[in-house]
């Protein structure tokens, strides 16, 4: 991996790590909001609802634009399917340890049948 990906990597998970920036990207994922919109269900101020935007926008995970006096914030699909490829990488080291766990229960499963009927 190159260092540039490694340091979007470490943007992405900083910016995904707070759940307030979870729920505007969730928001963004059904379409293009301005940013007094996107603020509406947070208890907090404009200016830091503004704040996890930049975190988003630095993190190459959302775009914004001006129209007029308003701003819009748009989803960038794009970065997501990176982190989720980085993720996918270790689906297979999961998939190998939950086939391992259904093997040794299985085997409990088989040694207790057989104590079973023997006692």
């Amino acid at each position: 991996m190159t260092q540039a990906e490694e340091e979007f990597l470490d943007r992405a998970f900083a910016a995904l790590a707070d759940p307030t920036r979870r729920a505007i990207l969730a928001r963004l994922a059904l379409g293009e909001a301005a940013v007094t919109e996107l603020a509406e269900p947070f208890e907090m101020s404009l200016p830091a609802v503004s704040k996890h935007l930049k975190v988003l926008e630095r993190a190459g995970l959302i775009t914004r634009s001006n129209q007029a006096q308003w701003r819009y914030c748009r989803l960038d699909p794009a970065p997501l399917k990176q982190v989720a490829q980085w993720v996918g990488d270790y689906k297979r080291f999961w998939d190998e340890s939950y086939e391992r766990l259904d093997e040794y229960l299985e085997d409990l499963k088989r040694k207790t049948a057989q104590e079973g009927v023997e006692g």
